[in-house]
């Protein structure tokens, strides 16, 4: 059996395309650290984040203003989002449909008409907003990982909780560009929150 020249070889082609792939994906590795840099952790900074963990049920569901982690805080479009979602809060904690609606997107308007939104927050108070982490999927879509505390009568509690007053969430909002804006996109079927008793 006469042996096959090395120049004929199947696998003589083989390193060189494994150099160049591995070269591909710590270069684009890279670049995305570059792209969106997760800080140092920062104890200090950690500790001074709300939480509703920590409080009474009396003081719940805690502060309504919208907080970032460190890393939610170095996406660049980190100050619109929070921006965005504070709106979309606020519009929740004060009963102000019309608000809601500069915060949503058009499909999310048509899905909720004024009396079932009013109806779902009838007694609704969402505090201790935090977003822990903000992705991009594309330009003009991303991804929102946050957690928040409300408190409401126990009759309005969610189907999965029957009768609490007071529960935790953690979810992921689709965010998108719609007319030139960032607005909070449909989460059904996109999403499922996870929730819990506070």
């Amino acid at each position: 059996m006469s042996a096959v020249p090395a120049s004929s070889s199947p696998h003589r082609w083989l390193l060189p395309v494994v150099i160049v792939v591995v070269s591909l994906m710590v270069g684009g590795g890279l670049l995305a650290r570059e792209l969106y840099r997760v800080p140092d952790p920062q104890p200090d900074a950690i500790l001074a984040l709300p939480s509703s963990t920590a409080r009474p049920l009396a003081q719940q569901p805690g502060p309504g203003s919208v907080e970032l982690t460190p890393d939610a805080a170095a996406h660049p479009q980190h100050e619109v989002i929070r921006q965005l979602l504070q709106a979309y809060f606020d519009s929740i904690n004060s009963r102000d449909y019309e608000q809601w609606k500069t915060t949503v997107t058009k499909a999310r308007i048509q899905a909720k008409s004024r009396p079932a939104w009013l109806q779902d927050y009838r007694s609704t108070k969402d505090g201790s907003i935090l977003v822990y982490r903000i992705d991009a999927v594309s330009d003009k879509d991303l991804r929102v990982l946050l957690g928040f505390t409300s408190v409401q009568d126990a009759a309005d509690a969610p189907e999965t909780l029957p009768g609490a007053s007071c529960v935790r969430w953690k979810l992921t909002l689709p965010v998108t560009v719609e007319s030139g804006h960032w607005k909070v996109d449909t989460v059904a079927g996109y999403t499922t929150p996870e929730n819990a008793r506070c």
